[in-house]
């Protein structure tokens, strides 16, 4: 079982829920997910200070979004977030602004470096991951929708 704030996807013990669960004005929830940035054509592009910058921007962003970023690691070619999200949030505009500020300010403030790397204008590839996080594994919820009493008569 991981410890709260672990980037694993597996469901965090129940006593440890509360904790993450968010309230709005008509909705409970509770919403993760893990992306994956991949730098375009899988080039090492990325520095130590240039991955510090670059989780500093997608803090800023997910902030704007009014969502958190909980964790954000990355290598030479790829970044990992687990971000924890309201359902108001369209998760492919989110995606679009975290790519889009961190390769627009990246490439600003480390031009020298980022061109001897990438060309074209592009910083990221135009794909990425994106894996729900946390909650009860699929085989306990279809389980429990089974298992509702269904009205008789």
């Amino acid at each position: 079982m991981p410890t709260p704030g672990s980037t694993s996807c597996e469901p965090v013990s129940t006593t440890n829920d509360a904790k993450y669960v968010r309230k709005g004005r008509h909705v409970v929830h509770n919403l993760h997910v893990h992306l994956v940035f991949v730098t375009k054509y899988r080039r090492s592009a990325m520095t130590n200070a240039m991955l510090t910058r670059c989780e500093e921007i997608m803090r800023e962003v997910c902030s704007d979004f009014e969502a958190e970023l909980k964790q954000f690691n990355g290598e030479d070619d790829h970044v990992h977030l687990l971000v924890h999200y309201p359902p108001k949030v369209q998760l492919s505009k989110l995606v679009n602004s975290l790519k889009g500020v961190s390769a627009r300010i990246l490439r600003k403030e480390h031009d020298a470096h980022v061109r001897r790397h990438l060309w074209g204008g592009h910083f990221w590839s135009g794909s990425y991951f994106a894996g729900s996080c946390g909650g009860a594994p699929l085989t306990m919820v279809q389980q429990y929708i089974e298992n509702q009493k269904h009205p008789v008569g």
